[in-house]
């Protein structure tokens, strides 16, 4: 399945899988709060955030074996966890 054929919703459940799968180890959950800045009430009060959802990709994106494992532990191709491209960079 191509990103563009996966619908926003299943995006964003994909995201919060994800967000699961990285708390699920303390070591990778604390390098993700330290990373993203985040604390452990933000992660509840904005679950439902894109934002929140583009931090866990952008996290995923910069850690290959996170997002190689966390893609095979949900059953899914790894493209699926990244960010969309950027297209007008500045």
């Amino acid at each position: 399945m191509r990103r563009r054929e996966t619908n926003e919703q299943e995006l964003s459940t994909l995201a919060i899988q994800a967000l699961v799968w990285v708390l699920g180890e303390d070591s990778r959950a604390q390098r993700f709060l330290s990373l993203t800045g985040l604390e452990p009430d933000d992660l509840r009060t904005r679950l439902t955030d894109p934002d929140m959802h583009e931090a866990i990709r952008l996290f995923l994106e910069g850690h290959q074996p996170d997002l190689l494992a966390c893609a095979d532990a949900l059953g899914v191709k790894p493209e699926l966890l990244l960010p969309e491209p950027k297209e007008h960079w500045a």
